[in-house]
């Protein structure tokens, strides 16, 4: 079992900016990707940014240059720093990480959410 743990969603003006935190723990043999989906009410759950066992980072169109998305491997954890927010930000933010119990089995496991609300 892995579970993720979120921290770092809150309530911020237009502008501001937040960092969130995913940290990953349990029977956790490797990681590989690591990513930040988000659901808006009403809407579809969307990905945000996510990053690779290399590096390599992908963000959404609508938070690229605003949003940086990294990792620190030794703490199994990611970050999305979240800079210049804008109201259409808000969203319940859902950490995501695959990767392997062991050899043979992966994983692909959510965390509960963590609710960003951004004001105008």
């Amino acid at each position: 079992q892995v579970q993720l743990v979120e921290s770092g969603g809150g309530l911020v003006q237009a502008g501001g900016s937040l960092r969130l935190s995913c940290a990953a723990s349990g029977s956790i043999f490797s990681i590989n990707a690591m990513g930040w989906y988000r659901q808006a009410p009403g809407k579809q759950r969307e990905l945000v940014a996510a990053i690779t066992s290399g590096g390599s980072t992908n963000y959404a169109d609508s938070v690229k240059g605003r949003f940086t998305i990294s990792r620190d491997n030794a703490k199994n954890t990611v970050y999305l720093q979240m800079n210049s927010l804008k109201p259409e930000d808000t969203a319940v933010y859902h950490c995501n990480v695959h990767g392997q119990t062991s050899p043979l089995r992966k994983f692909d496991s959510w965390g509960q959410g963590t609710q960003v609300t951004v004001s105008s």
